[in-house]
């Protein structure tokens, strides 16, 4: 597994990482067994994934009470990412949410704390001097952010604190940070943790209709804003969806490689891109996703996979919030 050192970090994450919210089931995923999370992260770790991302939020803590469990006896051997909410960004919530989280991991330190989502109405600067003083107090390693836009960029490199990532919905068919986000990561040296990487399994080939989506997954601006769950007000732009998909599959297959693989070796491949954060819902997944370190895309291969998806890049626009139309990345 190859690794990423992370700015003002003292260490380096796995190039995959092992996205914690899928293994709790519930919202958006369903039934899941205890058994079959376990034994995923520790696939994911037997295998070289070094570095797990988690929230507070995922399970309401349920998360990281799986990943205490599954790794445990393996913590000087692995990398915890979590995330703080923005209802506690006010720095006195932010040191009791992170107090939380070090209970639930069972764990005396993060290695990287995130905040989850802007939040406009709490001074950005007074929670990054959080942020920072649990950094002093050992804490946590190094802090990033997460659903960041330009603007929220902005204050963090006036601030005077320096953040060491920024996680972003991106993907095959979710190119909108590239307008401007993505470009002002690369020149901020904030690298990109991708959430998203397969689209929750559009870019496995999973489904082939829109029809075939359940709700809980069709409340992207992919799709139409009459879908139950959704919550944009958005046509959504599902024929081209589905035909940019259909495109990529055939490409696949041309080059003898699986979708989901080749989905997330593009990312592997982007400036800005440190790692994509995919899960797993039992060992066999796991072992699917980590043949993507096996791909090897040429020059051509990208700039082929990014003409198929750009008509449905331009479609989307430069909002970077997959759920709604007025973007809270800000």
């Amino acid at each position: 597994m190859e690794n990423y050192k992370l700015p003002h970090a003292d260490f380096e994450i796995s190039r995959l990482i092992f996205g914690c919210w899928a293994v709790v089931g519930g919202f958006n995923w369903g039934h899941q067994d205890k058994k079959d999370s376990l034994d995923a992260m520790r696939e994911a770790f037997d295998n070289g994934i070094s570095t797990f991302d988690t929230a507070e939020a995922y399970g309401n803590g349920a998360s990281e009470n799986l990943l205490a469990e599954a790794l445990g006896d393996k913590r000087q051997d692995i990398i915890i990412a979590s995330k703080v909410g923005p209802q506690d960004f006010l720095p006195e919530n932010v040191i009791k949410a992170c107090e939380k989280g070090l209970k639930n991991l069972k764990t005396d330190y993060i290695d990287l704390y995130q905040l989850h989502w802007p939040n406009p109405e709490i001074p950005l600067v007074d929670t990054l001097g959080a942020l920072q003083k649990l950094k002093d107090d050992g804490k946590i390693r190094a802090y990033g952010v997460s659903n960041f836009g330009n603007q929220s960029l902005d204050t963090c490199k006036d601030s005077g604190f320096t953040i060491s990532s920024n996680q972003m919905a991106y993907n095959l068919i979710f190119r909108a940070i590239e307008f401007s986000i993505l470009p002002q990561c690369v020149s901020d040296n904030v690298p990109i943790l991708c959430y998203s990487p397969i689209m929750q399994g559009l870019l496995t080939g999973k489904f082939a209709s829109a029809a075939e989506v359940p709700d809980d997954r069709a409340r992207t601006r992919h799709f139409t804003k009459d879908r139950p769950q959704a919550r944009h007000q958005d046509e959504g732009c599902e024929a081209l969806t589905f035909q940019t998909l259909k495109e990529i599959k055939k490409f696949a297959d041309e080059n003898d490689v699986s979708m989901g693989n080749l989905s997330l070796a593009w990312l592997l491949a982007q400036k800005g891109v440190a790692a994509p954060i995919v899960g797993g819902r039992n060992a066999d997944q796991v072992k699917k996703n980590l043949k993507t370190m096996e791909v090897k895309l040429t020059p051509d291969m990208i700039s082929h996979l990014n003409d198929i998806t750009l008509p449905l890049k331009e479609e989307l626009g430069n909002n970077a919030d997959l759920w709604e139309s007025v973007s809270r990345v800000v």
